[in-house]
C-alpha cells in the first residue's frame, strides 16, 4: 500500500470505475455518513471496506491515488475523499451527494449536542462528565500526533521542520498560516527536479478547454461560498460575518487534516476572539469525537456558542450554520475544480515535497496543541509570561487537578496497552469523571 502522505508519480489514465445507480450510491453514502465514527483513520478505513473490498467500485490503486490527492488539500481529508469518489462514480451530482451525506448526519447530532451543552453544560454532574472527556481529549490528540509523526517525520529535514514549527508557535506565537507557508516554501525549495515529470508542459487532462471548465467551476463555487456571507453583511449580522470570515480563512490554510485544523482553531477562538474558553473548546472536541462525520464538526459548536451568547438559541443555530457552510463549501470547490487533474498534480515532485514539509510542520503544531491543552486541563490557572520575544506558559502549581491527571493516565493506559478506540476511551473517561464527581466537589 502506498504512502497516503504523498502521490505516486504516475500520469497514466485511471481504468474506468463502475458507475453505480444514484439510488444505490445514496444508500451507501448515507450508511457511511451514519457509521463514520472514529476520526479520519476510522472513516477512511470504513470507506475502503465499503468501496474497495465489499463493492469493488474502486481498485486499490484508485483509492490510494484519491486519498493522496485529498491529503494535498486543506481541510478534512475524509470528507473530501468521499466527495472525490462520489464525483468519480456519479459526476458532480454524485460528488455533492457523497460529501453532504458524509457531513449532514453528524452535523445534526452536533447541533443537538451544542444546544444541550449551551443550555445545561454548567450543571454539576454534566461538568464532571466533561472533566473526564477533556482528559480523554489530551490522550486522543497526543495519539494522533504519534500516528502522523510516524508517517511525516521520515527524514532529518522534516524532523527539523517539525521542531521549528513547534518552537515558532509555542514560544514565539507565530501565526499558524505563516508556519504552514514557511514549511511549504522550504519543502518546495528542497524538492529538486523530478526529471521527466516536472518538465512536462502538457500533462494529460491539462489543456485550454479543461482549464476553461475549471475556471467556470471555481467562479461558481466562489459565489456559492461567499454569497451567504455577503448576505449576512448586508443584513448587518456582524458576528455571523466574523464567524464566516474566520472559518473561510481556516478552510484555506489548514493543510494536514482535522488535527491541523484543530491546532489552529483551538487557540485562536480562545485567545484571539474570546468566543469560547479552553474548557469549552476541549469539551467541543470531545463531543465531535463521539459523533459520526468529520472531527472538524467542532466548528459547528464554536459557531453555535459564539452566536448563542449574543442572541440566544435561534442566533446560535444561525452561527452553527454559518460555521458549517464556510467550513465545508470550500471543500467542494477544491474537489470539483481539482479532481480532473489528480494525475498531473501527483506527478509534481516539488509539490509533493512541499506537502511533505507541511505534514512535518503539522506534527510540531499538534505537539503544541497537546501541551497547551494539557496545561489548561491539569491546572486551574495558567499564565502567559513574556520574556523578550518569547512567550512562556506558567501553570499555578497550587491549582493542580489530580482527578484530571488520573483520568488522563487511565485513558493513556487504555489506548497504549489495550489499543482501545476513541469511542471507548471517551466513554471510559466520561464514566470516570462522573464517578469522581462526589469526591471532587464539582457541583
Amino acid at each position: 500500500m502506498s504512502n497516503p502522505g504523498s502521490c505516486e508519480a504516475d500520469a497514466r489514465p485511471e481504468p474506468s470505475a463502475p458507475r453505480p445507480r444514484l439510488a444505490l450510491a445514496f444508500r451507501v453514502w448515507l450508511r457511511i455518513g451514519i457509521l463514520s465514527f472514529g476520526g479520519p483513520a476510522g472513516q477512511i478505513a470504513l470507506m475502503h471496506d465499503e468501496l474497495v473490498d465489499s463493492r469493488e467500485w474502486l481498485s486499490e490503486r484508485e483509492f490510494m491515488d484519491a486519498l493522496s490527492f485529498c491529503m494535498m488539500l486543506p481541510g478534512p481529508e475524509a470528507m473530501q475523499l468521499a466527495t472525490y469518489v462520489g464525483w468519480k462514480l456519479n459526476g458532480t451530482v454524485g460528488g455533492l451527494l457523497a460529501g453532504m451525506l458524509f457531513v449532514l448526519p453528524g452535523a445534526a447530532v452536533m447541533l443537538a449536542l451544542s444546544a444541550g451543552y449551551a443550555l445545561w453544560g454548567d450543571v454539576g454532574l454534566v461538568s464532571a462528565l466533561f472533566v473526564g472527556i477533556k482528559a480523554a481529549v489530551i490522550v486522543i490528540v497526543f495519539m494522533a500526533m504519534l500516528k502522523i509523526s510516524a508517517r511525516a517525520l521520515v527524514s532529518l529535514s522534516n524532523r527539523l521542520i517539525a521542531a521549528s514549527a513547534f518552537a515558532g508557535i509555542f514560544f514565539l506565537a507565530v501565526p499558524f498560516p505563516l508556519i504552514i507557508l514557511s514549511a511549504a516554501l522550504a519543502g518546495f525549495v528542497m524538492g529538486g527536479e523530478t526529471g521527466r515529470g516536472t518538465r512536462t508542459t502538457a500533462a494529460p487532462g491539462v489543456d485550454g478547454e479543461a482549464l476553461s471548465k475549471t475556471l467556470a467551476i471555481v467562479l461558481l463555487w466562489l459565489g456559492i461560498w461567499w454569497l451567504p456571507v455577503f448576505g449576512l453583511w448586508v443584513a448587518g449580522h456582524d458576528l455571523l460575518v466574523e464567524i464566516g470570515i474566520f472559518f473561510s480563512k481556516l478552510a484555506v490554510v489548514t493543510f494536514g487534516g482535522a488535527y491541523a485544523v484543530l491546532a489552529y482553531l483551538g487557540q485562536d477562538v480562545v485567545l484571539q476572539y474570546g468566543w469560547l474558553t479552553t474548557d469549552e473548546m476541549m469539551a467541543g472536541l470531545g463531543l465531535a469525537e463521539t459523533t459520526p462525520g468529520p472531527l472538524i464538526l467542532v466548528t459547528e459548536l464554536v459557531g453555535f456558542l459564539a452566536a448563542f451568547r449574543q442572541g440566544g438559541l435561534g442566533y446560535g443555530i444561525a452561527g452553527a450554520a454559518t460555521a458549517l457552510w464556510t467550513t465545508f463549501a470550500p471543500c467542494f470547490l477544491w474537489i470539483l475544480a481539482g479532481a480532473p487533474y489528480i494525475h498531473w498534480l501527483c506527478s509534481r515532485q516539488r509539490l509533493n515535497r512541499a506537502l511533505s514539509a507541511i505534514a512535518a510542520a503539522v506534527v510540531g503544531v499538534i505537539l503544541n496543541l497537546s501541551i497547551w491543552f494539557a496545561l489548561h486541563v491539569f491546572f486551574g490557572a495558567v499564565e502567559a509570561v513574556s520574556v523578550g520575544p518569547f512567550v512562556l506558559w506558567r501553570p499555578e502549581l497550587s491549582t493542580l487537578n489530580t482527578e484530571s491527571i488520573l483520568l488522563a493516565l487511565l485513558c493513556a493506559l487504555a489506548a497504549l496497552c489495550f489499543k482501545w478506540g476513541t469511542g471507548r476511551i471517551i466513554l471510559l473517561a466520561g464514566t470516570g469523571g462522573t464517578a469522581l464527581y462526589p469526591l471532587a466537589g464539582l457541583s
